[in-house]
């Protein structure tokens, strides 16, 4: 009784009091089992420990459930940007067809005709070509003789390249606008198909494979752990920059040009090039990964079908570079638009370039200058190409491409002579090939409920990550930049130490590097006091929703 009243008044005390007599429930399952059942062996080595930190990472960036949100994800490293590669869509240095085809895994085949899945639509084409022949004859020599154009230049590109651009974008506008008239009662995916102009095209991804900047080797070799791995391959982030003249694009996605199992065939060849993309002229720039195929999360009509690119950037080429190099940057140019503009719709459907397509995604793309063309059918079947997989990947993207062919011979007195009907048609088969629904999960590593930000409820965590991934895609600069290391800094702190007596206050000196900054590494903003939630409220700073990845 007397423990009792002291439970009655000290209630905190029975706390502290213990029960004397208290029996554990048996457990139904016996802690024995017929089999012995081991714990796994794990390997403990460093490449096996930081291999198992990786594929947890991507299997979070799998299981997130929205597109921007795995776009955040894929930035979460890096609070200044990613060091990329930047591979522009009118840029291209001489010999550069080995590294395309090595960055984006890209098998190349010269074609003199387009491949069999357009035969189907040859007796249609062969029809409207001769409907369409006088208009874009007419078309034509408006555009070239009948109209004066005031074409204004700015000082970021040669000026010849800016009025030949200009000009083909008027003559591929004036050809679209003819051929979807005629095909708009002859097919139906025309009229539901929408048309941009002068979209913006970006693209990330990883590569694997490729040698190491000297840089990196000289901060490996100041470690014992790491100085037999000083030349260990590494992972090089690519952003892929581009602005095609126009593109077309449908709800639904083309049919592929070869069967997605044709993709591990091991006929198909991809050269190696592992120097440092530099050797060649690329330059790498400090910038947060973006892909974005033209339109934002959420539209309607997301998978590409026809997209037309100027050739201006061959008249600032140099002269020796010869005509078969010209040729190559073609092909670069096309294979670079086609798979940059493939991976960003692939990236809406919440695939990453940590993992990888479960189908196969076809593109048409068309690269001339009015007078000149050339046909490119581009299938993506893989983009995970990262150190983790770039060995152990056996699949391959497909390119199948055409030479330049000229769709007419001259224009004389106004008047276009020679139309080539065959380069007409080829480009009319383009716009004949008609998208199909496809009979599998279109998006199997987005959410059920939730596949883009819009979808979010919560009106705090919406509008949050809206904003966030909108300032990522923007890629402006932050409110501090980043520490500069200036060159006599480099010269007497870094390579040769003649300064010691000097206060260290740079990041350099106290072996920080300010690049490995986290995305979510600042303090939230503040909340003044009048603000905060009636009537008391700790709460300083505003919550955050980065992925927690």
């Amino acid at each position: 009784m007397r423990l009792l009243r002291i439970n009655g008044t000290f209630p905190k005390l029975r706390k502290l009091i213990c029960r004397k007599y208290a029996q554990a429930i048996q457990a139904e399952e016996s802690e024995y089992t017929e089999t012995p059942v081991y714990p796994p062996i794990l390997d403990q080595s460093l490449q096996a420990r930081k291999l198992r930190e990786r594929e947890t990472i991507h299997k979070k960036i799998e299981n997130i459930n929205t597109v921007e949100e795995k776009q955040i994800a894929l930035n979460m490293p890096r609070y200044y940007g990613w060091q990329c590669v930047i591979l522009h869509d009118d840029k291209v240095p001489y010999n550069a067809l080995p590294l395309v085809q090595h960055y984006t895994r890209t098998s190349f085949k010269n074609i003199d005709k387009l491949p069999d899945i357009y035969t189907q639509s040859s007796s249609v084409a062969d029809s409207v070509v001769q409907e369409i022949k006088p208009h874009i004859e007419e078309c034509i020599a408006i555009e070239n003789e009948g109209v004066e154009h005031n074409i204004v230049t700015t000082v970021h590109k040669p000026e010849q390249q800016q009025i030949e651009n200009a000009k083909t974008r008027n003559i591929v506008k004036q050809i679209n606008r003819i051929i979807s008239n005629n095909l708009t009662d002859k097919v139906s995916h025309i009229l539901s198909s929408q048309v941009d102009y002068d979209p913006r095209h970006e693209a990330f991804w990883f590569i694997g494979g490729v040698d190491v900047p000297n840089n990196v080797v000289n901060w490996r070799k100041k470690f014992k752990w790491l100085k037999d791995r000083a030349h260990e391959p590494l992972d090089r982030p690519v952003q892929y920059l581009g602005s095609p003249l126009l593109t077309m694009r449908n709800q639904l996605p083309l049919k592929p040009v070869i069967p997605y199992s044709e993709a591990e065939n091991p006929e198909f060849k991809v050269p190696v090039y592992s120097c440092v993309p530099e050797t060649l002229g690329y330059y790498s720039n400090y910038r947060h990964g973006t892909n974005i195929p033209g339109f934002w999360p959420g539209d309607f009509d997301e998978f590409g079908m026809l997209s037309y690119h100027g050739r201006g950037h061959l008249l600032d080429r140099s002269e020796s570079y010869g005509a078969e190099d010209n040729l190559e940057a073609l092909h670069c140019q096309a294979i670079k638009a086609s798979f940059g503009w493939l991976l960003a719709q692939a990236n809406y459907k919440g695939f990453t370039t940590y993992n990888d397509l479960t189908y196969p995604l076809v593109t048409q793309t068309v690269i001339t200058n009015g007078h000149l063309m050339s046909f490119y059918v581009y299938q993506l079947n893989t983009i995970t190409m990262h150190s983790d997989k770039v060995d152990n990947n056996p699949k391959y993207n497909v390119c199948f491409g055409t030479k330049p062919l000229a769709l007419y011979d001259s224009i004389e007195n106004g008047k276009v002579k020679g139309l080539n009907e065959d380069v007409l048609k080829m480009l009319v088969q383009f716009y004949l090939n008609a998208p199909e629904e496809r009979d599998h999960e279109m998006a199997p590593f987005l959410g059920k409920e939730e596949q883009i930000i819009a979808d979010i409820e919560d009106d705090n965590r919406r509008c949050w990550l809206e904003s966030t991934y909108k300032h990522i895609v923007s890629n402006r600069p932050k409110h501090l930049l980043p520490p500069e290391l200036y060159l006599w800094e480099k010269i007497y702190k870094i390579k040769f130490n003649t300064r010691f007596f000097e206060a260290k206050r740079k990041p350099f000196e106290f072996d920080i590097n300010p690049f490995n900054r986290r995305l979510d590494d600042h303090l939230p903003p503040y909340i003044p006091k009048v603000l905060r939630p009636y009537p008391r409220s700790k709460k300083k700073f505003e919550t955050t929703y980065y992925p927690k990845v």
